[in-house]
């Protein structure tokens, strides 16, 4: 084997391996991000609404797009879900099926889902897509589209 070929090879190795370390660091985000939405789903389902939004992003750059527009900030996010599920039994019990999860870059996820609600009287249901960000070391939504 010739230099060029050796060098050639030892090349595509170091991009393999780089290509590896990147797909494992990904696998880790996506997987601690589901461990969060399964911490999520624990607290909505205890009716712990503080609990549950924690996963939010504490700014008021926060964006919540519902079926009443566009809710800026944590704080007003908090203060519709307490307007929208004053109890337990208004909040009923949560599951969430994730139909996509995807790394868009080292600091940002999509995520794409459905929730549903099983309540003594009604089932609602419907889709969601999040926006996370890893900032300062912590994956947080930034935007949570839910409908």
């Amino acid at each position: 084997m010739n230099i060029h070929n050796y060098l050639f090879v030892i090349l595509l190795g170091a991009l393999g391996a780089t290509h590896t370390l990147q797909a494992q660091s990904n696998d880790a985000d996506l997987k601690q991000i589901r461990s969060i939405l399964d911490a999520q789903t624990k607290a909505w389902n205890k009716g712990d609404l503080i609990a549950f939004m924690q996963s939010y992003w504490k700014s008021d750059k926060l964006k919540f797009i519902g079926s009443n527009g566009v809710r800026y900030g944590w704080k007003a996010t908090l203060k519709g879900y307490q307007k929208g599920y004053p109890n337990k039994e208004k909040m009923g019990i949560l599951k969430f099926k994730i139909l996509s999860m995807e790394k868009i870059s080292p600091d940002a996820a999509f995520v794409i889902g459905k929730w549903h609600l099983t309540r003594k009287k009604d089932t609602p249901n419907g889709h969601f897509s999040l926006l996370w960000r890893k900032i300062e070391g912590v994956w947080v939504i930034v935007a949570d589209h839910s409908s």
